[in-house]
């Protein structure tokens, strides 16, 4: 019996700076996004713990792309699930590699307010209704809550 491979990547972090779209040459719709995600260490001379950031790429192809160039701005959070994708080229300095992350899916996290959407309505992947809106037409928050970790 062969062995099951798994390539799985699940981030949530702010992005970096505005969706970029693009089409291929197949009509098929990219959306490249860049996010940071923080990691938490201790600073092992000031015994203070330390935010490190960590940039990744993301790919989000077809309808996904479109919708998260129209609804996403630079500073939203986003939970990212995808797989892993490594390429490489030439250049004149030299090869280059790099790791892309290739999204499955893109959750929008966070108010209407922090999408940058002047107040219009989006919607999420997985259903036909708009989120993050709360039954009294408000926005979710999570002032006061502790996270559990």
């Amino acid at each position: 019996m062969a062995a099951t491979n798994i390539n799985r990547a699940i981030l949530t972090g702010n992005l970096t700076r505005d969706p970029e779209l693009r089409s291929l040459p197949s009509g098929t719709a990219v959306c490249e996004l860049r996010i940071g995600v923080n990691s938490r260490r201790k600073d092992t001379a000031s015994g203070e713990w330390v935010d490190k950031p960590n940039y990744f790429n993301i790919k989000v192809y077809g309808p996904h792309g479109e919708n998260c160039a129209r609804y996403l701005k630079k500073g939203r959070q986003v939970c990212i699930d995808g797989r892993l994708d490594w390429r490489d080229w030439e250049t004149e300095a030299g090869k280059r590699e790099a790791i892309d992350i290739i999204a499955d899916s893109v959750q929008f996290l966070g108010s209407r307010e922090d999408s940058g959407a002047d107040g219009a309505e989006y919607v999420d992947e997985f259903t036909p209704v708009p989120v993050g809106v709360g039954a009294d037409g408000s926005a979710p928050t999570d002032e006061g809550q502790e996270i559990p970790f």
